[in-house]
C-alpha cells in the first residue's frame, strides 16, 4: 500500500500489543511487536522504523528511557506514548522529554489509528531511522537535518541571527545547527513564515498537530518551554514571546 509504514509496537501487554498489532496490519502497515524495552531497543539498533508506539511501564528498559535512547541518537522518528498514567506531568513530561503524542488507556482503536495517522503523515519527509548501537548508550544527541547547500533561496527564511531551511528541517542559529525534535521545528518554521503574528494555542495545535484542538494547552505549552530551552544558550530564546491570554509570536531583534 502507498501509505504503508513500519511501526514498531513496544507494549509488554500480550493482549493489547495483538490488539494494537491487529489494528494497524489491518490499515496497511507492516508491525513489528516488542514486549520489554530491551527487546525494542534490540529492534531499534537493527531496523528502520516510520513510528515508534510504546507504553511506559515496560520490563529491561522502560518506556521514558526508549524515548530518550531514539532522541539521543538524533533520530527524529516519531513516537506515541501509550500509558495508563493520565496526569498531566506526565504528559508534558514525555512531550519535553521528545514524544509527539501521548495516548491515554483505555484508548479507542478508531482514535489510535487517527493519530498514528497525523503521525505518519506530518514525519513524511523523515526518512525511518534506526539507533545505532554505538549510541543511545549515553551518546548525546546528533545534529538533526542536512546541509543546507544547493537549496533554493526561497527555501531559506532568514530572522536575526536564525536561518530556517524547511526543506531540509533545519535551524541554524549564528551558522550553528540546532537539534531540534520535529515538533519542535513545525513550530519554529510556522513562526518564521509570519512573524510578528500572533498564534493562539489552538492554531498553533491544529497546524503543528494536523487535528482538531480539544483543549491541549498543556501540549503547546510543554514544547514551546523545550524549544525556549534549547535556544536559550543561544541567546534568541526572546524571540518567541508570549501574548497573555492570546498565545504566542515570533518577534524579529530588530522590534524586541
Amino acid at each position: 500500500m502507498a501509505n504503508s509504514a513500519n511501526i514498531l509496537v513496544v507494549e509488554d501487554d500480550a493482549a493489547i500489543n495483538d490488539v494494537v498489532c491487529t489494528r494497524l496490519k489491518r490499515d496497511g502497515h507492516n508491525v513489528q511487536a516488542a514486549f520489554s524495552g530491551t527487546e525494542a531497543r534490540l529492534l531499534l539498533q537493527a531496523q528502520p522504523f516510520n513510528l515508534v508506539i510504546t507504553d511506559l511501564m515496560l520490563p529491561g528498559i522502560d518506556g521514558e528511557e526508549v524515548v530518550r535512547l531514539v532522541r539521543a541518537a538524533g533520530n527524529a522518528t516519531p513516537i506515541l506514548v501509550i500509558s495508563a498514567r493520565s496526569e498531566v506531568a506526565d504528559k508534558v513530561g514525555l512531550l519535553a522529554m521528545g514524544a509527539d503524542d501521548y495516548l491515554v488507556k483505555p484508548f479507542d482503536l478508531d482514535e489510535l489509528s487517527a493519530r498514528v495517522a497525523v503521525q505518519l503523515r506530518r514525519g513524511g519527509q523523515q526518512a525511518p531511522a534506526t539507533l545505532s548501537a554505538s549510541k543511545g548508550q549515553g551518546d548525546g544527541p546528533a545534529p538533526v537535518g542536512s546541509s543546507a547547500s544547493g537549496l533554493p533561496s526561497e527555501e531559506r527564511l532568514a530572522i536575526g541571527q536564525w536561518e530556517v531551511l524547511p526543506v531540509a528541517h533545519v535551524l541554524r542559529v549564528a551558522g550553528e545547527e540546532l537539534e531540534l525534535t520535529r515538533t519542535e521545528f513545525a513550530l519554529v518554521e510556522l513562526l518564521a513564515r509570519h512573524p510578528r503574528r500572533v498564534f493562539s494555542k489552538q492554531a498553533l495545535y491544529e497546524h503543528v498537530w494536523g487535528e482538531c484542538y480539544g483543549g491541549q494547552e498543556s501540549t503547546i505549552s510543554a514544547h514551546v518551554s523545550n524549544l525556549r530551552t534549547k535556544l536559550k544558550p543561544t541567546g534568541t530564546d526572546g524571540y518567541i514571546q508570549t501574548v497573555w491570554g492570546l498565545g504566542f509570536r515570533l518577534v524579529p531583534p530588530d522590534n524586541l
